[in-house]
């Protein structure tokens, strides 16, 4: 299992963990593959980071390329551990066989959804950073709920300021 500095000791999912999971649907081998569902205790934080406490809601913790993300399966909250992960399963956004044959990057609403489909998409955990992230995939299919999201977030944060270079021997308009 990947770790990271200063990250919560995780432990493995229970018995009552895994029957949930299974009879909502989600395949075992999403369950354990690439790296296993962990679980762990705590709140999301103001900030969008999770805060361990033994006392804290059971949370699944799922390990991204440079992050933990912790998804709370009761409110579909989505909380990461060091904030680098924009969304689950982003090693898919670059991967070219994600796009093969007329493929198309999926997204979906839930992480539920996503470990239905055995992690075969996206679930994105921060949406400031879908159009930096998302702008050069050749093909997109998204969930209709979050159709209104994407496109508000589908542009860039800012533009430069534009003013008109006056081009010699013409009149300003």
């Amino acid at each position: 299992m990947l770790t990271y500095p200063n990250a919560p000791a995780c432990g493995g999912l229970m018995q009552r963990h895994l029957r949930w999971l299974v009879t909502s649907g989600v395949p075992m081998s999403a369950i354990i593959d690439p790296e296993p569902i962990r679980l762990c205790h705590g709140f999301k934080a103001d900030d969008g980071r999770f805060e361990p406490d033994p006392s804290g809601p059971d949370w699944f913790v799922l390990i991204e390329r440079e992050d933990y993300v912790f998804w709370r399966p009761g409110t579909s909250e989505l909380a990461t551990w060091n904030a680098k992960s924009f969304a689950l399963g982003e090693s898919l956004i670059d991967n070219v066989s994600t796009y093969a044959l007329d493929g198309h990057l999926q997204i979906f609403p839930h992480a539920l959804d996503w470990l239905r489909r055995n992690r075969d998409g996206i679930v994105i955990v921060n949406w400031n950073f879908a159009f930096d992230r998302l702008r050069d995939c050749p093909r997109i299919e998204i969930a209709e709920s979050l159709l209104p999201t994407y496109r508000k977030h589908m542009q860039p944060a800012r533009m430069p300021a534009l003013r008109l270079l006056r081009e010699h021997g013409k009149a300003a308009a």
